[in-house]
């Protein structure tokens, strides 16, 4: 797949098919649209091309700025992308000028002028251009005009990823990581800078590397711990198993809420690393406990249990 950040340099794409939207998650919802865009393509030898936007529309046009927590950051939806056989990706900058261009300039300027497209694969629900007045039945109107053609996604699909996305959203945010893997079709993980801690817990045996999020609108899983995977790009993306723990460390009247994960059988200077944690189960809810020993107890318990779930 290739990704392309300058739609002046797009190259000449060949009998282009085309898909517009956020892709939020990458969930099994969304694979059946790049399913049906690309049977479409393989109908007229054609190329399947992805159109998202970053940021997400939503934090542009919305009255109300209030935070948009996203299951995937840009990063992670090209990764995951990569994995779908898609000939292109094409990342737009959403701004406030492309937001209020006219539905018609939607359509003439943008879609037709910059992609060329043989098929246009949309939803009924689909809006743009200024006011969000343009849709499937304007795009469909204008289709004999630009030679285009253009097909509706079929409502129960598109019904499926609203269902989906809130499914996942709400089963992270309650830590049921069964029911968001089983939409996902993969583990939930995200990525984060490892910074400078209290160094408390290897004052009782389990030191953590304390890990700061990077991208604020990143969708960040309930309090409590959590079996994970560990990855670091500077040993080769190799993997360990960890507990992870994010919360307000109550036992030690933390007043600020932290994400730290403990890396099973690892003893390396990694400050300043990117490591990207993958959720396998959540072990507990974040409880208080009554002093160093009780905690350090519980932490025995946990680590036995991240073992028991990561075999």
């Amino acid at each position: 797949m290739k990704v392309h950040f300058d739609i002046q340099q797009l190259p000449a794409f060949r009998n282009a098919v085309i898909t517009i939207g956020t892709f939020d998650g990458l969930h099994n919802g969304h694979r059946k649209i790049i399913e049906l865009m690309q049977s479409e393509a393989a109908k007229v030898n054609g190329e399947t091309i992805i159109v998202t936007f970053d940021p997400h529309p939503r934090q542009i046009v919305a009255k109300e700025k209030s935070p948009i927590f996203l299951i995937n950051t840009l990063e992670e939806k090209i990764s995951l992308l990569q994995k779908e056989s898609i000939d292109h990706l094409v990342v737009i900058p959403f701004t406030k000028s492309f937001a209020n261009q006219t539905a018609e300039a939607y359509i003439s300027d943008f879609l037709v002028d910059t992609f060329h497209p043989h098929t246009i694969i949309i939803g009924y629900d689909h809006r743009f251009g200024k006011n969000r007045i343009g849709d499937y039945k304007l795009l469909e109107a204008k289709a004999t005009e630009y030679k285009y053609a253009v097909k509706e996604i079929p409502v129960y699909m598109l019904q499926d990823i609203t269902i989906s996305s809130t499914k996942i959203r709400e089963a992270i945010l309650h830590g049921d990581l069964v029911t968001a893997s089983s939409c996902l079709g993969y583990n939930y993980f995200f990525s984060g800078k490892v910074v400078q801690g209290n160094k408390l817990g290897r004052t009782i045996g389990y030191p953590t590397a304390n890990l700061h999020i990077l991208d604020q609108n990143k969708l960040v899983p309930c309090n409590g711990v959590y079996a994970v995977t560990i990855q670091n790009s500077k040993f080769n993306n190799k993997q360990w198993g960890g507990m992870m723990n994010i919360g307000f460390r109550p036992t030690v009247e933390g007043t600020t809420k932290i994400i730290e994960v403990n890396i099973f059988d690892f003893n390396e200077d990694i400050y300043g690393d990117i490591l990207t944690i993958t959720l396998k189960k959540h072990l507990r809810s974040e409880i208080k406990f009554n002093g160093f020993e009780a905690l350090k107890a519980q932490l025995a318990l946990d680590k036995d249990a991240a073992i028991k779930a990561l075999s």
